[in-house]
């Protein structure tokens, strides 16, 4: 019987695969590729998500800091606390003057957020607001963390308004302090030459800090400076005082002099005597815009 063919075992070359010269056994050798060099990008565009975010981190900071600024910067600025002059005594049986007069600075308006300098604080005249919500002020109790300032309220003396003013920290600021103000607030009378309702005009009581005084009771060009709330003490000085210096009158003047108000008795808190000459207030002179 014939014997079948022998196969042959050797492999037959692949189609791709280079020849070798190689001896038995040997791995084919492949052509080394060169290495491709990356392409480098611009420094912006590799790093511009980062600066994105610095730039919107910078503004950030640059917001929070206008802001800040805005918040704590002073509303307006004062030149000297004022101070009580020295006064003589009433005469006998007559009826004592209330209050002391102030040196008028002026009553120009000003555009809203401007910050004026007030030659004396508490300022009883003064540049100041005219805009709604700005000046004249809503007359109500301001408490310790509202924001009330003279250039809202100093047009409500213009009008012949009433503001009282009181200092933290105090007696006024506690819980006590402040019912004791809404209860004045609350029984209010009308105004005493133009019969103006109550909260109409009057009263502004609001925080003020700057003045040597626990509290002071201001109309246009008149303070009445307090050492504790006197209420009879205020509405006195207000019946005494008030619409008959401001100069925006609200109402025709009456055909005669107001009748001599009742007599008051002193205030039973004492003034703080006058300072030394050297620390009285200087010659009045128009405010100026700070």
């Amino acid at each position: 019987m014939p014997k079948p063919p022998r196969r042959s075992t050797s492999r037959p070359a692949t189609g791709n695969r280079p020849p070798t010269d190689a001896g038995f056994g040997s791995q084919p050798v492949r052509p080394k590729r060169l290495a491709r060099q990356p392409v480098r990008q611009p420094f912006l565009q590799r790093n511009r998500t980062r600066l994105l975010w610095a730039a919107a981190a910078v503004i950030v900071v640059a917001l929070g800091g206008l802001f800040y600024l805005n918040a704590t910067s002073p509303a307006y600025a004062c030149g000297v606390e004022w101070i009580a002059p020295p006064t003589s005594s009433p005469a006998p049986g007559a009826t004592p003057r209330l209050g002391f007069p102030q040196d008028d600075m002026g009553r120009d308006h000003v555009t809203t957020g401007t910050v004026v300098k007030y030659i004396y604080c508490p300022p009883a005249s003064g540049k100041h607001y005219n805009a709604q919500g700005q000046g004249p002020l809503d007359p109500k109790l301001y408490g310790p963390n509202d924001r009330a300032i003279p250039e809202g309220w100093i047009h409500n003396l213009e009008h012949g308004g009433l503001v009282l003013l009181y200092k933290c920290p105090g007696d006024a600021c506690t819980d006590a302090g402040q019912a004791a103000l809404q209860q004045l607030w609350a029984s209010w009378p009308a105004s005493p030459v133009c019969n103006i309702p109550p909260h109409r005009t009057s009263p502004v009581i609001a925080r003020f800090d700057d003045m040597a005084y626990p509290y002071a009771a201001l109309i246009w060009d008149q303070v009445l400076p307090l050492q504790a709330l006197d209420s009879d003490q205020i509405l006195a000085f207000y019946a005494q005082q008030a619409e008959r210096t401001n100069p925006e009158a609200q109402c025709a003047p009456p055909s005669a002099a107001p009748s001599a108000p009742p007599s008051v008795a002193p205030s039973d808190t004492p003034v703080p005597s006058a300072p030394p000459a050297s620390e009285q207030p200087a010659p009045s002179i128009a405010p100026s815009a700070g």
